[in-house]
């Protein structure tokens, strides 16, 4: 059974909905836009995501909001509001990022018409029925390119149509509180004031800056600023919920990651093989294949250039960054082993990476599932940061119209 053929699941609010500003959550995932902007402030009034794994998640940690299971392309904008006073209800911003593998510089058969890449148009199908006064699209880097750049082309034709000014941006992650290098790219649009207001302003020194103008922010959010708190484990273990060691928080990133979790949730990690265990036991804080002995390597590895896939069986280093997390946290593909433990990281620990809070429970058994959502998802302090320039942006609006209307 193909996509378009599977019926849409409309699962209903179990919480009621709390005050701010209300935004829609397009293309979903776990909810890591999602978490960022309910940090802010927002209200999400409804989400959809094709995933069932993240969509359990979602609906886990969002009982406030409409959740509908399926694709996009049979979601109607009454769907999302169903219950919710819906046709009189204005919508702040619809968010969201239609999925990413079509435009990613690691897909070598990505294509502006594959069916994937095609998804924006039913994202921006529900905002022309909705017309919500702002609209927050997430993207790989990948998207500025391909087709030549026909993707972003399309996106802003379109959306100049409906009368929305929009601003394009590259944002990296470690620039906003988030302990790993990441940039994404970001269309951010207005329809009632300059587009440019949404873009947020840099918290954090960018990963190697040496520009005069960053001397004045701090330094990125480390490694082990992020997970240095948490309980050491085994390798493979599979307790889904545990107790915090007796390790105090001892930075604030820490501290607010803790923030009202009584229990530490997620933090499994796989199991290495022996082979794999051997390895590992030869790379310090740091480094990665090339401090492995040879005879130990695979024959690939054996062949590889030095300068080559630096990252590869890489252990992280807790004064650094970590890089890009990807949909599985496997050594063969970057460096997800632990910078003092022989083992990957926790879903806990990437989850941390990506800034979510420890009360952000992520569903399911299936230690695969768990680390794909984190990975797929957007940095929380990244969508938090956003957030708050949308909801800014909407204050002065209102504000602007307010005085004009009283002259």
């Amino acid at each position: 059974m193909g996509k378009e053929d599977q019926k849409l699941a409309v699962y209903q609010p179990s919480a009621p909905l709390p005050s701010g500003p209300r935004c829609i959550d397009l293309f979903s995932g776990a909810g890591g836009l999602a978490i960022g902007f309910k940090q802010a402030g927002w209200a999400i009034l409804a989400a959809n995501d094709f995933d069932a794994a993240a969509g359990e998640t979602f609906r886990l940690n969002f009982p406030e909001s409409t959740f509908l299971q399926g694709p996009v392309s049979k979601v109607t904008a009454a769907q999302l509001m169903v219950g919710r006073e819906a046709e009189s209800a204005q919508v702040d911003a619809i968010i969201g990022g239609p999925p990413c593998q079509s435009f990613s510089y690691n897909n070598h058969q990505r294509n502006a018409e594959d069916d994937r890449a095609r998804l924006f148009s039913c994202y921006l199908k529900i905002v022309s029925k909705i017309k919500p006064k702002c609209l927050v699209m997430e993207n790989v880097p990948g998207i500025l390119t391909i087709g030549g750049g026909k993707v972003v082309k399309e996106i802003r034709s379109t959306l100049l149509k409906m009368k929305y000014d929009c601003e394009v941006v590259t944002l990296s992650a470690e620039e906003f509180g988030t302990p790993q290098v990441r940039k994404r790219v970001f269309i951010l649009a207005s329809r009632i004031g300059q587009a440019a207001e949404l873009i947020p302003i840099a918290t954090h020194r960018a990963a190697k800056s040496t520009a005069q103008g960053d001397m004045w922010l701090p330094n990125p959010i480390t490694v082990g600023e992020a997970i240095g708190d948490l309980p050491a484990v085994e390798n493979g273990c599979n307790f889904q919920v545990s107790a915090y060691s007796a390790v105090e928080p001892s930075s604030e990133f820490q501290i607010q990651a803790r923030e009202g979790s009584a229990e530490l949730f997620n933090h499994v990690c796989h199991r290495l093989t022996d082979v794999n265990l051997n390895r590992m036991k030869h790379v310090p804080e740091g480094g990665n294949w090339r401090n492995i002995p040879r005879e130990l390597l695979t024959a690939g590895m054996q062949r590889a250039h030095p300068s080559d896939h630096t990252k590869r069986y890489g252990r992280l280093a807790s004064t650094g960054l970590a890089s890009t997390l990807l949909t599985k946290c496997d050594p063969h593909w970057g460096a997800y082993v632990h910078p003092h433990q022989d083992r990957t990281i926790t879903v806990r620990e990437a989850a941390r990476l990506q800034g979510f809070p420890d009360t952000f429970r992520f569903a399911g058994d299936k230690l695969g599932l768990q680390y794909e959502q984190v990975g797929n998802a957007v940095p929380a302090p990244l969508a938090r940061a956003i957030g708050e320039r949308v909801a800014l942006h909407i204050a002065m609006s209102n504000r602007r119209a307010f005085a004009e209307a009283a002259e």
